[in-house]
């Protein structure tokens, strides 16, 4: 996604649905920025949570002022 790598996630619930996660990684020069997003809702599916995931990274880093998670 341009300048930035975005990393989706799934991980398992004990009650066998999923949650979704991704991380944003960007190095510019001498400097570098990761931040890990997590979210508290759960998708019946491996699938739904990875395509949330992916969903929220793209915004995150294509939105001149990002959604505040």
């Amino acid at each position: 996604m341009g300048q930035y790598v975005v990393s989706p996630t799934t991980h398992p619930t004990d009650c066998g649905r999923f949650r979704a996660s991704f991380s944003v990684h960007r190095s510019l020069g001498n400097g570098s920025y990761c931040r890990v997003f997590r979210f508290d809702k759960a998708f019946a599916s491996r699938e739904a949570a990875r395509l949330f995931a992916v969903t929220q990274g793209w915004l995150q880093t294509c939105m001149a002022s990002p959604p505040v998670c």
